[in-house]
């Protein structure tokens, strides 16, 4: 679909004015909780109605426009909220290069279609940035020798302006990005979109990809992917939570209480109540995470703790036979999205969750919505008690479980 707000002209010799939202295409330079089964209005399927592009064919037009890098710099979640865009780069490129952070590789080397990863600490968006010098800008420009073309993908929050710069003293022709601010000679397409209208960030990646001239193939949907086949851990698993010989689809539940920042985390104490008492409810169910003492805490005597235990890929494997995953807005979320399991989310406000909620499947969101917290994008919790989280009970999260488990999986 194309994002709202988002229009397409030819390229002009001034930056636009504010109330102009183009994709200006230069010539390459020369060096409260919705209904459970329901999938929320976050969760919109692409559309294919979209006006038509003056951009310009990029040099040798056709289907082969080389090796492509697409930059995805911060989380493992944004990492895979950007699949569907790396899918539709894929299906017009030679080779795909996914440059990512290190907190994001693991979810890199999942993503279908990507060819080569490299990791990156960016300066500019790493959350323990490192220092700024010749020998890290020198450490990527040798790494991306070779490029033929880039699209940097972001968050609203983001600059693409830093990498562009460096990816054109790397001499990468073409340069496709989103951004509100001029770029001079740094981009040749720069699509600037409305930031006022929430639009989910896999929606809003694969507008920029579509800008830039790349479109999924006819037979793919758009939604979250992660790369086959996943281990097998079924036996593994299977013994773990007392299933038999196999843990089948839906045998158990996964709740994951550890997220990337405090603000985003429902208290450990409640999480170890909901563990309880699914299992009361008859539920079996599995804790990850990478915090073992907090795993351990959460898993208690009457669930399996997991915690450390998995790799990304065996998380994948884990969730996708799971009927639920319970999870924060972290990128355990966005991996059961990718793999088709139901999300009861733990959605703390400081992202808009219509941006940012699992994408493409059944889901409940939890979590005041309109807190005082809301957009500011805290790390730590600006307001006393944590209301927008610490206000859900176990008891709603017990709920919850149960509608998707006895009724999403009824309708497969």
């Amino acid at each position: 679909m194309n994002v709202p707000g988002a229009l397409t002209t030819s390229a002009t010799a001034t930056e636009p004015t504010a109330r102009q939202e183009p994709t200006v295409n230069r010539e390459p330079t020369t060096n409260q909780e919705p209904t459970a089964c329901q999938e929320p209005t976050t969760n919109r399927k692409p559309s294919n109605n979209r006006e038509p592009s003056t951009r310009r064919q990029p040099p040798g037009g056709g289907p082969d426009r080389g090796r492509v890098l697409v930059a995805r710099l911060d989380d493992a979640g944004d990492v895979l909220l950007a699949g569907p865009a790396v899918r539709a780069v894929r299906a017009g490129a030679r080779e795909v290069v996914l440059l990512a952070g290190p907190r994001g590789r693991a979810a890199a080397e999942l993503l279908p279609g990507v060819d080569q990863v490299i990791e990156w600490r960016a300066p500019w968006i790493d959350h323990d940035p490192p220092p700024v010098d010749m020998d890290r800008v020198n450490e990527l420009v040798q790494q991306v020798t070779g490029v033929d073309e880039a699209l940097i993908l972001t968050s609203f929050h983001q600059s693409a302006l830093p990498l562009a710069l460096l990816l054109r003293l790397a001499g990468v022709r073409r340069i496709s990005a989103i951004s509100e601010d001029y770029p001079g000679s740094l981009l040749d397409v720069r699509h600037v979109v409305d930031e006022s209208r929430d639009v989910p960030e896999a929606e809003r990646m694969l507008a920029l990809a579509r800008a830039a001239g790349f479109e999924l193939p006819p037979d793919d949907q758009g939604k979250l992917a992660v790369r086959r086949p996943l281990p097998d851990i079924g036996h593994v698993i299977g013994n773990l939570v007392d299933t038999g010989t196999g843990a089948g689809e839906g045998a158990y539940v996964v709740v994951h209480p550890g997220t990337s920042a405090p603000a985003r985390t429902w208290p450990a104490e409640q999480h170890r109540q909901a563990v309880r008492e699914l299992a009361e409810d008859g539920h079996r169910v599995v804790v990850t995470g990478k915090e073992r003492e907090l795993t351990a805490y959460v898993a208690h005597d009457v669930a399996v703790d997991l915690g450390g235990r998995t790799t990304l890929s065996q998380l994948a494997a884990l969730i996708e036979r799971a009927g639920v995953l319970v999870a924060g807005n972290t990128g355990p979320a966005h991996l059961a999205a990718a793999v088709g399991t139901p999300v009861v989310s733990l959605f703390a406000p400081v992202v808009p969750s219509a941006r940012w909620a699992p994408y493409g499947v059944p889901t409940v969101l939890l979590g005041d919505q309109r807190a005082l917290c809301r957009d500011t994008r805290a790390r730590e919790c600006p307001i006393p008690g944590h209301p927008c989280l610490s206000q859900v009970t176990s008891e709603q999260v017990v709920k919850a479980v149960r509608e998707l488990t006895s009724e999403c999986r009824s309708d497969l």
